[in-house]
C-alpha cells in the first residue's frame, strides 16, 4: 500500500513550480511599512496607504512623527490615522517634535510662541479652533498615548534619533525627537537598522542611502516642501525588500 507521500509525489513533481511558490510564501515576512513626516499632507498620505503600498490589515505600519503644523490638513491627517486603527489596521504611531511642541503648549501657555512659529497656526486652522486649550479631548489623548519610539525585529523606528553617548539610549526623549546622526556605535544601537525622519532629504538621497545598506536611514522626503527643488514627495519604505515607495 503506497504511503500519503508516494501517493502526492507524482502530482508534486509536475507542480514543481507551484510547490516552490508555496514554500517561498511559508518563508515570507509580513510586509512592514515606515512612513516619514506627513506635516497635513493629507491627499499625499491618503494615497500612499490606500494606493501606493495597498496597506492590507495583516501587514505592519509604523508612522515616524510629525503629522502636523505647515500643511493644510493636519485634522484629517490625524483623523485618518485614528480611522485606520478603528478599522482594525496595525499602526503605530510615533511622537514626533511638532507633537511633543503641541502638548508643551497646551499644559503650558508659556511654550505656545515656539509652536506658533513652527507651523501650528495652520493645525489650528485645520481644526477650526482659535486656541489650543480648544482642542477637543480625544485629539490630545491620541497625541499623548504616542510612544517615543518603537522596536521590531532587527529594527528601531524613531522620529529623529538616539543618545549615542548615554548609559541608556531609550530614556532620552529630547534625542528622539530632535536629534539625528548618521552612525550609531552604542551597543544596543550598533547592529540595528535605525529608520528616521527629522530631516528633510530628496528622494534621491533616501534611495543612495537605501542602495548603500545603511544602518540609518531617513524616509523624510520633505512632503510640505513642494515649493523646494527634489522636495515635495512623501515616501514609505517596506524594511524587509528595503523598496522605496513614494508620491
Amino acid at each position: 500500500m503506497k504511503t500519503a507521500y508516494e501517493t502526492l509525489l507524482p502530482a508534486l513533481q509536475n507542480n514543481i513550480s507551484f510547490v516552490r511558490t508555496l514554500l517561498y510564501l511559508s518563508r515570507m515576512k509580513t510586509r512592514t511599512f515606515a512612513i516619514g513626516d506627513i506635516h497635513g499632507c493629507f491627499d499625499s498620505f491618503h494615497k500612499l496607504v490606500e494606493h501606493k503600498i495597498e496597506l492590507k490589515k495583516n501587514e505592519k505600519l509604523i508612522l515616524l512623527g510629525d503629522y502636523i503644523d505647515r500643511g493644510a490638513q493636519s485634522k484629517a491627517v490625524i483623523d485618518y490615522i485614528m480611522e485606520l486603527r478603528n478599522r482594525g489596521f496595525d499602526i503605530t504611531p510615533l511622537m514626533g517634535n511638532h507633537e511633543s511642541m503641541l502638548l508643551d503648549a497646551f499644559d503650558n501657555n508659556m511654550f505656545l510662541a515656539q509652536w506658533i512659529i513652527n507651523g501650528a497656526t495652520e493645525t489650528l486652522k485645520s481644526f477650526r479652533i482659535n486656541s489650543i486649550n480648544e482642542l477637543n479631548q480625544t485629539y490630545i489623548d491620541f497625541f499623548r498615548s504616542l510612544k517615543f519610539y518603537h522596536s521590531f525585529e532587527n529594527f528601531l523606528f524613531v522620529h529623529a534619533g538616539f543618545n549615542d553617548r548615554a548609559d541608556n539610549p531609550f530614556e532620552d526623549k529630547y534625542q528622539m525627537i530632535w536629534e539625528c546622526q548618521e552612525k550609531y556605535m552604542h551597543p544596543a544601537l550598533i547592529d540595528k537598522t535605525i529608520i528616521h525622519g527629522h530631516r528633510p532629504v530628496t528622494v534621491t538621497t533616501c534611495k543612495e542611502i537605501i542602495q548603500a545598506n545603511q544602518q540609518v536611514i531617513n524616509i523624510d522626503t520633505g512632503c510640505v516642501y513642494a515649493d523646494k527643488v527634489g522636495y515635495g514627495h512623501l515616501s514609505a519604505i517596506e524594511v524587509y525588500t528595503k523598496e522605496l515607495f513614494s508620491v
